[in-house]
């Protein structure tokens, strides 16, 4: 499958279907070499792959540098910390200080919204966004679709509920619009104060798991409780949120018996979002969406050309 080169990848509003389609597409050879004695391919030898992580991270961070690694590329990640950005260096000063070191692929997390989309304009290099404040996380809504499609197949039709912090939430807001494109229904379940005040009319809205499980869902995707992104309360305390809209034990006994499917972004906040139970769960998929983030991010960086669209200077 061909398909025209891209420069960035920023959220997945700006997708095409046939760009959602090819990247899905290629995860799965990528996948494949993960049985092979030797896991890497020689796609991006010579080239630069720099992590710019201005937020923790554990997951992405790791998923993509292991993806680029068996890519053959030279993987580098900018130590925030250790950087003048300590010492007031801007966003744009520190790119063009990575312009200058002739690096092909950024990947940007970033707490402030749009932060990918600014370094984007300013470099020849393709940036991807690992997850900019509440906006987007478009790999991850990638990945998302590549793990539910191995296990249903066919996602036109399918009901995905997404419960949590879901105003906090980039993973949900990414997730729900690429499912949705391919077919889905999605629907919210969360407090009051952590529903988003625009939602879109299509998607239902819950506010107890009673509701939400009558409304026959296939598919529970949990988010993380994002307690840094909040700077007042959202709920009287962990427990109570728990009791409420976490996947107690009970929860997952009714999931077992409907046969549904379970995921999570992670890091998951046990007792909280879920119980030890459920991350046992004989249906969840927690485990395969890390799996297949490296499948899916090898196609994201195999897909983008750096200086795609770009004039020369």
């Amino acid at each position: 499958m061909s398909m025209i080169p891209r420069k960035d990848l920023l959220d997945i509003a700006s997708l095409t279907d046939e760009e959602i389609e090819f990247v899905l597409a290629n995860a799965v050879p990528f996948k494949d070499l993960f049985k092979r004695t030797v896991k890497k391919v020689p796609t991006l030898k010579g080239q630069t792959v720099l992590t710019l992580f201005y937020e923790p991270s554990t997951r992405t961070r790791s998923s993509f540098e292991v993806a680029a690694n068996r890519l053959s590329a030279d993987v580098t990640h900018f130590d925030i910390e250790s950087s003048s950005v300590v010492k007031g260096e801007s966003v744009l000063d520190t790119v063009e200080t990575l312009e200058s070191m002739r690096v092909d692929y950024i990947v940007v997390r970033h707490k402030q919204s749009g932060t990918p989309s600014l370094i984007a304009k300013n470099t020849r290099a393709s940036v991807i966004n690992a997850g900019d404040g509440w906006h987007a996380h478009p790999t991850q809504a990638l990945l998302d679709a590549f793990t539910l499609r191995e296990k249903l197949k066919d996602l036109r039709g399918a009901r995905a509920l997404i419960a949590g912090d879901i105003q906090h939430s980039r993973v949900a807001r990414s997730t729900s619009l690429i499912f949705r494109r391919l077919g889905m229904s999605v629907a919210y379940l969360a407090p009051g104060s952590m529903m988003p005040r625009e939602v879109p009319g299509e998607v239902p809205q819950f506010g107890n798991w009673t509701d939400a499980l009558d409304w026959k869902p296939d598919v529970i995707y949990l988010l993380r409780v994002q307690s840094e992104r909040m700077d007042e309360p959202f709920f009287p305390n962990a427990t109570e949120y728990h009791r409420n809209y976490g996947l107690t034990d009970a929860r997952v006994q009714i999931l077992r018996e409907r046969g549904l499917w379970l995921m999570h972004p992670g890091p998951v906040n046990r007792g909280v979002e879920i119980t030890d139970m459920g991350m046992n769960y004989e249906k969840s998929l927690i485990n395969q969406q890390v799996e297949n983030g490296i499948a899916v991010r090898m196609s994201v960086l195999y897909w983008l050309k750096p200086g795609a669209g770009v004039a020369p200077p």
